[in-house]
């Protein structure tokens, strides 16, 4: 039995508690909602009205643009479904735009998507406390424009960073920092893992959801093993897109995206279940550069640790935590012991698991009493949470990819006094 305390269930502390969440609820809706499903979309009964929010908009010198691509690996069989002869994957790719006027802005999740958001993975899998039908999570405004030419790079092509949300997360739950990311001349490639990620809708309008878990950690093993085989597959195809091949629908990149992207730069961050797939396949493909674990465990449940936190990594890698007590202290302090490479350890004083998502940014908007928001996001201002994880990530990425100074990586600041740093 997964222990299910209020603290774990409210909490979210790391990958652990998260799988306990997680697996819970859907263990509960196994025999109501099969894998693979197609979620109903109408709309909730007695639900109040919806409220629509806004993520911030991105801190850098360009608008931002997004395209959405269908890949298929026909090398590989889905590993969660037998029936499944290849694999599908849905990636968003965020980047530096211009000629954005007049253009539709890109929608932060598809319908059906919103809707299974709403009634299942925000409360089942998140424990975020929001009503279902209380967000119009189709609606966010996102800031971002849908497809809009590549602006035209002032230092040559674009350094590229994958994206790999925490489990029971879609990749959409990372977009603001992933927009901000593009606005300061990234392109920024958002993978949803499917049937891991809670509801992933592909182009046809059908909806794949999450497996059931079964074992945990057996669930967690092959998790990883999955994401770090996609992430390599999705690194493969954006070699073909930067070269002008159409996605698995045909769909074509946006003007100027082919031959923009400088994949001798990749980096790669994540959070939670995300921020562990980013150092084990920065282990396995050493065409990621640099990495950034956002309070993602490196232990097994078992308590075992992961091979990258026994041997370390030879390139740079950031670890940045929540406040406060976190499962991840062995494999993280086991990582920093063993790696030969760079690395930092930092804590976002009075942030919670979910302050590097976009909860941060959009459940102070949906009217939440204090007390849930608090354990959620903790006590740290959303907007200080915000802006302090936007600079540290873009200065972690700008030195590392982009050889610009790094000092704001060596000491604490006084211009972000909510970033600490670990001995």
């Amino acid at each position: 039995m997964i222990d299910e305390h209020p603290r774990i269930r409210r909490g979210i502390t790391g990958l652990r508690a998260l799988l306990a969440c997680a697996v819970a609820a859907l263990c509960t809706l196994a025999a109501a909602l099969p894998a693979g499903a197609t979620t109903p979309t109408g709309p909730a009964s007695a639900a109040p009205p919806s409220h629509r929010s806004a993520l911030p908009s991105p801190t850098g010198p360009y608008p931002v643009g997004e395209t959405t691509l269908h890949l298929v690996d026909r090398t590989r069989p889905d590993p969660w479904q037998s029936d499944r002869i290849h694999r599908e994957l849905m990636v968003g790719v965020f980047y530096p735009a211009t000629r954005t006027a007049h253009r539709p802005p890109a929608p932060y999740m598809l319908p059906a998507a919103a809707t299974h958001f709403d009634r299942v993975t925000a409360n089942d899998y998140l424990q975020l406390g929001t009503p279902t039908g209380r967000a119009d999570w189709a609606g966010v405004v996102t800031r971002v424009t849908r497809d809009a030419p590549v602006a035209p790079g002032r230092r040559g092509r674009l350094p590229v960073l994958l994206y790999s949300p925490g489990l029971g997360e879609p990749r959409t739950w990372g977009t603001t920092l992933a927009a901000d990311l593009a606005s300061r001349g990234y392109a920024v490639v958002t993978v949803d893992h499917t049937y891991e990620s809670p509801e992933v809708q592909f182009p046809d309008g059908s909806l794949a959801t999450m497996v059931a878990p079964g074992d945990p950690d057996a669930f967690i093993r092959k998790a990883l093993a999955v994401r770090v085989a996609d992430t390599g597959f999705v690194l493969d195809r954006l070699r073909l897109l930067d070269s002008g091949h159409p996605d698995a629908d045909g769909q074509r990149p946006p003007r100027g995206l082919s031959g923009s992207l400088d994949l001798s730069r990749v980096g790669m961050f994540g959070h939670s279940m995300g921020g562990t797939a980013a150092a084990l396949a920065m282990d396995s493909d050493r065409r990621i550069t640099a990495g950034i674990d956002m309070d993602g465990n490196l232990t097994y449940l078992d308590g075992s640790p992961m091979p990258v936190a026994r041997h370390g990594l030879d390139r740079p890698f950031l670890l940045l935590g929540k406040d406060g007590e976190t499962d991840t202290g062995p494999g993280w302090r086991a990582f920093r012991a063993h790696t030969p490479g760079w690395t930092r350890q930092l804590t976002l004083r009075g942030s919670e698991h979910a302050s590097f998502t976009d909860a941060e940014a959009l459940l102070p908007q949906v009217g939440l009493p204090a007390s849930v928001l608090t354990g959620d996001l903790g006590t740290i201002a959303p907007a200080t949470a915000i802006r302090t994880t936007d600079a540290y990530v873009a200065a972690y990425f700008d030195h590392w990819l982009r050889g610009r100074d790094g000092r704001l990586l060596e000491r604490p600041s006084p211009i972000y006094p909510a970033m600490e740093f670990v001995s």
